[in-house]
């Protein structure tokens, strides 16, 4: 990965920032306390990392766990003036004095019911002069006369000045005011996240065969498209949701990846024409494996997009895991684990599954050193 902003700052995968984070709000939530009794977060990282997405995360374990509704505003810095974040001033009443109306993201919920997220991101994209006014909203939760709520969050996110975007040296008054955090590229974090969000099959299991390739950001490279998780979620949106031919897609697919990872995403996908259907493997159908590392990982990633969209089906379930011992076994672990993976609890329902049972049992004595 690209060098860090500082030496001395914690390095963590989405995933770890994201538990770190929820779990000591929703701490400090549950005891009746403010969130204001945490510092505000700065995000670091490279583009298309997934600050945004982990800021979204939080959001939703911190409404999930907590029975509150949460807001998140999202405020891109980088398009604001000082004045857009103090107000636009107006005459008082009596036009003896200048009166500050209160700029549209003030305007949040203070109820107890809610939970405010503000969100500054590309914090460090904006001009110096916008980053002294966020200097009071950061530590003092204010901005000239106007007031956060008590309920709310205060995360900021931006790149680092090494990655040759657009950023701005971060005053140090303004960083001394922040816990900083820089997050890095992880696999195995954005391969959890992409189960349970749904991400095509085909780039689940192209990324899963080829981890390096799910971030090719380099800040010495003049690229207009290259792989990031933001733009691998991006080709995902179009073969969900537009068509699943990445041959027919292949020019929308090069936009946003770039030609060279465009043709080798394009050339591995030609192993789904061998796949037997999963139609077939979840009705319990007796049918061959295919061969070849490529093709399990294709085929590991399409089981588990078929059983997340028929997770409650204790018999296809079942099924797909009888299918799955004929696996080799580090690919039926794979397959497991991203079950595991497809909601919080979901592995109390995979108790239930006795094709799951006997795997997990036959696994334990695996661990206990008995050969089957």
């Amino acid at each position: 990965m690209a060098s860090t902003v500082s030496t001395n700052l914690p390095i963590m995968s989405i995933e770890r920032t994201v538990n770190m984070l929820s779990g000591s709000y929703l701490s400090v939530i549950k005891a009746g306390l403010s969130p204001k009794a945490l510092p505000s977060v700065m995000l670091w990282g490279p583009p298309g990392v997934g600050k945004s997405q982990a800021v979204r995360q939080i959001a939703k374990i911190i409404g999930a766990e907590s029975g509150k509704h949460v807001e998140v505003t999202d405020v891109r810095l980088l398009l604001f003036n000082p004045i857009d974040l103090r107000g636009i001033p107006v005459a008082s009443e009596d036009r003896t004095l200048a009166v500050w109306l209160k700029p549209k993201i003030f305007q949040m919920d203070d109820s107890d019911s809610v939970v405010n997220i503000l969100f500054l991101d590309e914090i460090s994209a904006a001009p110096q002069s916008v980053q002294a006014a966020a200097y009071q909203i950061t530590l003092d939760r204010v901005v000239g006369e106007h007031k956060l709520p008590d309920n709310c969050i205060v995360i900021a996110a931006g790149n680092r000045v090494t990655d040759k975007s657009v950023s701005f040296k971060m005053p140090k008054a303004l960083a001394n005011r922040l816990l900083h955090i820089e997050i890095e590229g992880s696999f195995e974090s954005w391969r959890k996240w992409a189960v349970r969000s749904g991400i095509n099959s085909k780039v689940l299991g192209y990324l899963s065969f080829r981890n390096d390739r799910l971030f090719g950001f380099d800040a010495t490279n003049d690229d207009l498209a290259f792989p990031t998780p933001r733009s691998w979620e991006m080709v995902s949106s179009l073969l969900n949701n537009v068509m699943d031919d990445v041959v027919k897609m292949y020019p929308m697919i090069a936009g946003l990846i770039g030609s060279g990872p465009a043709i080798e995403f394009r050339t591995w996908c030609g192993v789904y024409h061998d796949l037997p259907t999963m139609d077939d493997v979840f009705s319990g159908k007796t049918i061959d494996v295919p061969k070849g590392t490529d093709a399990m990982y294709a085929l590991v990633s399409s089981m588990t997009a078929y059983a997340s969209e028929h997770r409650n089906d204790i018999v296809a379930i079942g099924n797909s895991l009888s299918y799955a011992k004929r696996l080799p076994a580090d690919f039926a672990e794979l397959l497991i684990q991203n079950y595991r993976d497809f909601e919080k609890d979901y592995e109390s329902f995979l108790h239930s599954v006795p094709e799951y049972m006997d795997y997990a049992v036959k696994r334990g004595r695996l661990r206990n050193g008995n050969v089957q």
